[in-house]
């Protein structure tokens, strides 16, 4: 069964650069509502990014955000089974920093705890606090990921890391107590680079593709991340990123996405394309590159958007998650608590990809 999963709300705005999207703020109480729910309706999953500094813009897009880790430590303790990734900003900490605090949450829920490697692409993010990303850095930047990601599963497997790399120094660095189960790595790499390095040590890799309610949309990059998987003999998937506007019927959930259109924040997507162009070298399909395109066609996301009644909704979900290589389907809303009621209620139980599953589950339990 491809997993379902919810890209929770913790920066401003949700996913929607937009003044007339909902004015979502990032609190403890709404993202509790918002995992607890999905728990409740039988989601697989639920993932924080990391974001350090917002758009420039009148939406206020990101510029409220809370932190990632502190937050799935909470979130571990009123919840029960839903697995939960928390994002590092890798420049931002060191690895065996972030291996004791995954260590720590799993403490809390046994299992439940993985990690999202955040790389980082927005200069401005990491200029405010003494960091930069120089070209150096995009150039080496997933060598550094791998020994990153090494630190840390050396401590978490074994207790004990001596790694001597080109970024890390280790001296028989300790870790105890250890996790209770192997820590699951998500990357989100859509570039050459990218998708090797999450081939290699992750497994899933979050994408992104374009588009409204094309459903084939994704399958380039799935086949890309599943090619990359079979060449290290590994069985990483894709976590294909679908926003969803749903209402009774077509009519209605159209009626919400032209509304939100009207109020795209063109500076905020000035500012998105400007921050992911310090990269100059990327490659015509990573994430930066598909950021910067963000100018050339305003609207509030570019993400792959699925838009319509519960009906065609659910029937566009099932198509996706049909598509090889796709391994979870991550799910945005335009208001969460509603969309994720939405989801819950009416187009989960439509869902072919999701109800026998479902229902050898519950009767499991």
């Amino acid at each position: 069964m491809t997993k379902i999963g919810v890209f929770i709300p913790i920066g401003s705005r949700g996913w929607l650069i937009s003044t007339t999207s909902p004015a979502t703020y990032p609190t403890f109480d709404l993202n509790k509502t918002v995992v607890q729910r999905a728990e409740h309706y039988g989601l697989d999953f639920a993932l924080a990014m990391i974001k350090l500094r917002g758009y420039n813009g009148p939406s206020e897009y990101w510029q409220h955000n809370l932190e990632s880790f502190t937050l799935m430590a909470g979130l571990a303790a009123v919840t029960k089974k839903i697995q939960l990734f928390a994002s590092v900003a890798m420049l931002t900490m060191p690895p065996a920093l972030v291996a004791r605090m995954v260590s720590t949450i799993d403490s809390i829920a046994p299992g439940r705890i993985g990690v999202n490697m955040v790389t980082g692409w927005q200069p401005k993010e990491y200029q405010q606090m003494g960091l930069e990303l120089t070209p150096e850095h995009f150039a080496r930047r997933y060598d550094y990921a791998t020994e990153y990601v090494q630190v840390m599963q050396d401590l978490w497997t074994t207790g004990v890391s001596d790694l001597k790399g080109d970024f890390f120094q280790m001296d028989d660095c300790k870790l105890s107590p250890r996790p209770s189960a192997p820590i699951q790595i998500v990357g989100a790499g859509q570039s050459p680079a990218g998708m090797e390095f999450v081939a290699k040590h992750g497994n899933y890799n979050f994408v992104v593709a374009g588009g409204l309610n094309q459903t084939d949309g994704c399958r380039e990059v799935a086949g890309r991340v599943a090619e990359a998987a079979r060449l290290h003999g590994r069985d990483t998937g894709a976590f294909q990123l679908i926003m969803v506007i749903a209402d009774r019927t077509d009519e209605m959930a159209f009626a919400k996405w032209e509304h939100y259109k009207t109020g795209t924040d063109i500076e905020a997507l000035e500012w998105q394309a400007s921050q992911a162009g310090a990269d100059t070298k990327a490659s015509a399909n990573s994430t930066a590159a598909l950021l910067k395109k963000g100018i050339d066609n305003p609207e509030p996301t570019g993400m792959t958007k699925i838009i319509g009644s519960y009906e065609n909704v659910a029937r566009m979900l099932d198509e996706i998650a049909a598509v090889p290589g796709i391994k979870g389907i991550m799910l945005t809303f335009d208001d969460f608590v509603i969309g994720i009621e939405q989801f819950g209620e009416h187009i989960q139980p439509l869902m072919k990809s999701r109800n026998a599953s479902l229902k050898s589950d519950q009767a499991a339990a």
